[in-house]
Formats: structure tokens, sequence, C-alpha cells
């Protein structure tokens, strides 16, 4: 079990990595591939199951990428877009920074408007 956990823990350090280092593309698939470490929780939504460890260090990730103003629209347009795109399950999407201890610096809500961060 141990090995395992290894191994997963190498792909989340990995995707981590490459998702900083591919950000100033500026594209969503960043983004995208970042929330999808937390699928199951996106999914199944709150209370249980909790987000666990590669989705939080997921959400640690896109907020050190959402750092500067204009990453953080950047973020704020893809997370929209997730938002509509998972509209019955936006809800979990929503609490995952909380769950997870991290702020990106705007409210995700389908009403919040990127262009206004700041």
């Amino acid at each position: 079990m141990g090995c395992r956990r290894a191994v997963v823990m190498i792909g989340v350090l990995t995707l981590l990595l490459w998702a900083t280092a591919v950000w100033a593309e500026g594209d969503c698939t960043t983004v995208t591939a970042l929330i999808s470490a937390c699928s199951t929780f996106v999914t199944y939504g709150t209370p249980d199951p909790i987000p666990g460890s590669p989705c939080c260090d997921a959400m640690m990730s896109l907020d050190g990428i959402a750092e500067s103003i204009d990453n953080r629209r950047l973020v704020c347009q893809c997370v929209m877009g997730l938002i509509t795109s998972y509209n019955p399950n936006a809800t979990a999407i929503a609490t995952l920074p909380g769950f997870c201890g991290v702020s990106f610096g705007f409210t995700i809500d389908p009403n919040t408007d990127c262009s206004y961060i700041s």
C-alpha cells in the first residue's frame, strides 16, 4: 500500500509542476486538470466525501497560479466555465477552496464578473 501511495504522490507532484509550467499559455486546460483532481468530490458533493490530499494539493497549486491579477482573472473565467459545465455540482466546486483552506481572491459563484477582480 505504501508503494501505491508514493506513486500517487509522484503523479500529483508531476501534475502540479506541469500545471505551473504550462499556465503561461493562459488557457483553461490547466485549471480543468487541477480541478479534475477533485472529481470525486465534485461528482458526489458535500459534505461527504470531503476532498482529500490530491484535491487540496491541486487547489493550493491553483491558488499559487492565481497570484497576479491577470492570472486570477483567467482562473476565475476558467472556474466560471466549469461551473457552467457542471451546473448541478456548482456548489461542490464553489466549496473546494474553503474545504482546502485557500482563497483565490474571488467568489466562486455563477454571478461573479471576473473582469472586476483586482
